[in-house]
């Protein structure tokens, strides 16, 4: 398989680097800061394995990366519909039967 690789304009790299900074969700930062360091040179292998403040999965960073390529920053973000669901619906209603 092929090395990924990121090339950035300077404004390109430069909003990725605020974003890595500012943006009020960590998880899109760990994204932003993985894109810079492939931008950098280093392999998604090594980004995944020593790069960010814990480990990843390899394939993790290659999707960040491949997302980060085709949709630029909002590819970042998480898709809704991912991660864990409410417990209880947002109506209230629970659906079980209360005791009297």
């Amino acid at each position: 398989m092929p090395r990924l690789q990121v090339f950035c304009t300077p404004e390109e790299l430069a909003a990725l680097v605020r974003c890595r900074d500012t943006h009020p969700k960590a998880c899109v930062r760990t994204r932003a800061a993985a894109v810079i360091k492939v931008h950098q040179g280093q392999s998604a292998r090594q980004v995944a394995a020593c790069g960010l403040l814990r480990r990843y999965k390899e394939r993790a960073v290659q999707r960040w990366v491949k997302r980060y390529l085709s949709q630029g920053l909002a590819g970042l973000a998480t898709r809704p519909g991912r991660g864990r669901k409410p417990a209880f619906p947002p109506g209230g209603g629970g659906g079980g039967k209360t005791a009297l």
